[in-house]
């Protein structure tokens, strides 16, 4: 599964034609097989004072201007896609890429209206699927929903929508970005698939099982 994964970013990095190509073809094939059940899947673990919306009823300015805002310091470690309006664009039409906006609706007043038309996007969360089962992970918490315990909630929220579709889901975590794994093994059970030192990341598979809490805090205990 980790060869998959690096042939899959050397086609992404490197002809990016047959990469969008691909994009269309497993866009239409995730449809196909999985349509229907995510039409009906809805969430049920959401923070309390928030809301979730598809990527797809979020317009593309309002995206575009989530990423902007955001400090050059968040995409060290979180270069999933491009972050312009084509590329916002694109990944709005794409049925196999699963993208979520956790919506804060705690300050909702007439200035800051928890509304379609007014979001005030918290974090952004998302699986880039595709139509043979297997899904990959992302979020991004907002630099102003920071420790909020965000992070958290958005991979429990992954996992929900994830398995209940019939996904198996992986990740990769930078062995730099200590935050990011300890939330990953707060909210889920993980497998180490690889370990990249040339990359310095880990490749890991979420497992739907119930958390083990001794197991996860050894990771945790032996990362520094």
């Amino acid at each position: 599964m980790a060869i998959g994964y690096k042939i899959a970013h050397v086609i992404r990095d490197k002809f990016p034609w047959l990469w969008d190509l691909t994009e269309r073809f497993n866009s239409i094939l995730f449809s196909i097989r999985y349509g229907e059940t995510v039409s009906r899947f809805r969430f049920s673990a959401i923070p309390d004072g928030y809301k979730i919306m598809r990527m797809e009823d979020v317009s593309t300015e309002d995206i575009v201007n989530f990423f902007a805002k955001q400090p050059a310091e968040a995409f060290t470690f979180f270069k999933p896609h491009g972050f312009d309006y084509k590329s916002i664009q694109s990944l709005q039409k794409n049925k196999a890429f699963l993208a979520f906006f956790l919506i804060d609706c705690t300050q909702d007043d007439a200035e800051r209206p928890c509304d379609d038309k007014q979001p005030t996007i918290a974090g952004y969360f998302f699986i880039r699927s595709f139509f043979h089962g297997k899904g990959f992970r992302g979020r991004m918490v907002d630099i102003d929903y920071r420790n909020k315990g965000l992070g958290t909630a958005m991979n429990k929220l992954l996992n929900e929508i994830g398995f209940s579709i019939g996904l198996r889901l992986y990740e990769t975590i930078s062995m730099d970005n200590i935050a990011s794994y300890r939330s990953a093994i707060k909210a889920s059970n993980i497998k180490i698939i690889n370990e990249d030192f040339e990359k310095r990341e880990y490749f890991i598979e979420i497992i739907d099982e119930p958390i083990s809490p001794k197991a996860n805090d050894e990771r945790s205990e032996n990362i520094s």
